[in-house]
Parts: C-alpha cells; structure tokens; sequence
C-alpha cells in the first residue's frame, strides 16, 4: 500500500508542473492497461487549478484512456495465453505485480462477457474495479473489437466529463465529496444500471 500511495503522490505532483496535461493524458493511457492509480484525482486536481480548461482536460483523459483500453486489448489478444492455452509469463507478472489484477477477477470478467458482451465494458468505465482488467480480458476473451471501442469511448468519455463538469460547476466545494463517495456513487449507478439491463432481459 506504501508503494500505492508513493504513486498516487507521485501523479499528483504533476498537477504543479507545465506538463500537467501531458502526464494526464500519459497516465489515463496507462491506467487502461497496466498502471494501477486511476488518473480521477489529477484530472481534479488539474481543473481545479484552471477551470476553464474543464472540458479540454476532460477530452485530454478520455482520449488517452480509451487509446490505452486498445493497448489493453491488444495484450490480452495476443500476449496473454501461450501456445497450449495457459497464462503466459506477461499474464503472470500482471497477477503477481500489479494491484488489484488477480486471477479470480480476470475469471469473473470473462463470465460477465459470456452474459453481458456490450454492457460489461460499457459500465467497467464507471465501476472502481480497474478498468484494465476489463480492457485485457475483453482482448483474452476475444469479444468484440468495434464493440469493445464503442462501449469504451462511451463509458470513459461519460466518467472524465462527468468529473470535469462538477468540478466546473461546483469548484473545490466539490471536490472533498467527489473523493470520499465516487466509488459508492460509481458502485450504485452500476447496480441500478445493470438492474435496467436484467429488468429490459426478462420484461422483452
């Protein structure tokens, strides 16, 4: 957890520098495949020093987010199982060095593709399980690509602006609840969306 907080101080401290929009973009990339710090708190952190730069930066994160969910996608297609279907040395070293990347979650994922395809990824974007255990099962799996990008854009897109707009809209009176409820929040428009999902299932 120490090396978790370091991270998150150390992504953090870009918001000070003139490459604050660059390290967003940077990190959004990379948490889509393999870093394990959400880029939510920078994106804050960066609108908050220039709102009405909101949107840009908002646009800033969902671009290199969704470019990294393809990155995601392109390891699990085709660097995570070895020749007689078994985790490869790289699906390995996910397992055993990257945080909250276990292989109980990555199997769960893949049970929720064989149910939901579209609508897993589509919420993913919203949900505090990392979005990169999502974006490499969905390229292990094989699901969909056209579909796996479109759910990305959509859901990542919808997440940053939803960020960048209260904190444009609230400023800093937002942001502490932003912080201590995003995960509870995220957590029940996930279960009331899902909730929609199954009802529209088994109503048609």
């Amino acid at each position: 957890m120490k090396f978790v907080r370091r991270l998150y101080d150390w992504m953090l401290h870009w918001a000070d520098t003139p490459y604050g929009a660059l390290a967003l973009f940077t990190i959004a990339f990379a948490e889509a495949s393999f870093f394990p710090i959400p880029p939510d708190a920078l994106l804050i952190a960066l609108v908050l020093g220039a709102q009405s730069k909101a949107f840009k930066l908002a646009l800033n994160c969902s671009v290199g987010s969704i470019l990294g969910a393809v990155l995601g996608y392109l390891i699990g297609h085709y660097l995570w199982w070895n020749s007689d279907a078994q985790y490869s040395s790289l699906a390995m070293f996910f397992f055993n060095n990257i945080p909250g990347f276990t292989d109980e979650l990555f199997r769960n994922v893949g049970a929720l593709y064989e149910e939901w395809n579209f609508w897993i990824v589509f919420t993913a974007g919203f949900t505090p399980i990392p979005y990169k255990v999502f974006t490499v099962s969905g390229g292990a799996f094989q699901i969909n690509f056209t579909m796996f990008i479109i759910a990305s854009i959509i859901s990542r897109s919808a997440r940053f602006f939803l960020v960048a707009f209260l904190i444009w809209k609230y400023g800093a009176t937002i942001k502490a609840f932003i912080d201590k409820y995003f995960d509870l929040l995220a957590i029940l428009f996930t279960v009331l969306l899902v909730g929609g999902f199954v009802l529209i299932k088994f109503a048609f």
